[in-house]
């Protein structure tokens, strides 16, 4: 068995202009560490095209206008988030990407990465919540969106699609959940 490092799980949250990475833009992304929700990332970033998906702004409020003007270059914002997450991760321990729906973030966070620093400090894995409740409670794949899991563990809070509110409201939900799976171990 190969010998474990610790994790440093980091919840991540985007919000985009569409639903791919190879024809739409990142607008925003936030990250905060699962077990220090304060401890928190957020840039907004000037789009690579003028492509949208109008349903996809009007969900995040962002303006398409506003970010090519007052947004960070794709560039400095990875470098920034990059450095972040170096500053966060202590010496020896892994950081591990935790997100809602991993497969839709992952996939903008992971081409940012390598399109503008050719790198991803994440590796190339990341762990998906939905996935991990389903694993832990069992059910179906419906069974594990936000509409079921917030009443459980946010309170029925919805998400505010901001990508620093909602990594942060995610991380509490990923706390509870592990919390959850912790005690049906302990009691099998």
């Amino acid at each position: 068995m190969p010998s474990e490092r610790p994790e440093t799980f980091i919840s991540v949250d985007v919000e985009t202009a569409g639903p791919t990475p190879a024809e739409y833009s990142m607008l925003s992304i936030g990250a905060c560490l699962v077990s220090d929700p304060h401890s928190g990332f957020y840039a907004e970033l000037k789009p690579l095209s003028d492509a949208v998906v109008e349903s996809s702004l009007a969900v995040s409020g962002l303006s398409m206008e506003t970010l090519a003007e007052e947004g960070l270059t794709p560039q400095d914002a990875m470098r920034q988030f990059e450095d972040w997450i170096r500053l966060v991760t202590p010496e020896g321990s892994v950081p591990v990407f935790v997100a809602f729906n991993a497969v839709f973030d992952w996939m903008f966070v992971d081409t940012y990465f390598h399109r503008f620093l050719k790198r991803n400090p994440f590796g190339h894995s990341a762990l998906d919540m939905k996935a991990y409740y389903m694993g832990m409670a069992g059910g179906s794949w419906a069974g594990t969106s936000m509409r079921v899991l917030s009443p459980l563990y946010l309170a029925g809070r919805h998400l505010s699609h901001n990508a620093l509110g909602d990594a942060r409201d995610q991380a509490e939900l990923f706390r509870q959940v592990q919390a959850e799976a912790a005690a049906r171990r302990g009691s099998a």
